[in-house]
């Protein structure tokens, strides 16, 4: 299932650095998600749910960032 919108979730389009398709930072009312927009639709769309991934997982308390991506990207545990 794709999670498309959820209350405590905001989203900001904004040019990030190269390389960056997105961020996520955890703030008190939920998260703020920037997504750049020079990127396809599809690619936001891709982008959107990378960082919802992020979010269902609570990664944001987690210390291996490798494990964290590789789960994000390929279903690894």
């Amino acid at each position: 299932m794709v999670e498309i919108w959820s209350p405590d979730v905001f989203i900001y389009y904004t040019e990030l650095p190269d390389g960056v398709n997105e961020a996520v930072l955890e703030c008190n009312a939920g998260y703020n998600v920037y997504i750049d927009p020079r990127q396809s639709d599809a690619g936001m769309l891709r982008s959107y749910q990378h960082a919802m991934a992020h979010i269902r997982e609570k990664d944001f308390n987690k210390a291996n960032v490798q494990e964290i991506e590789d789960k994000a990207h390929y279903g690894r545990r």
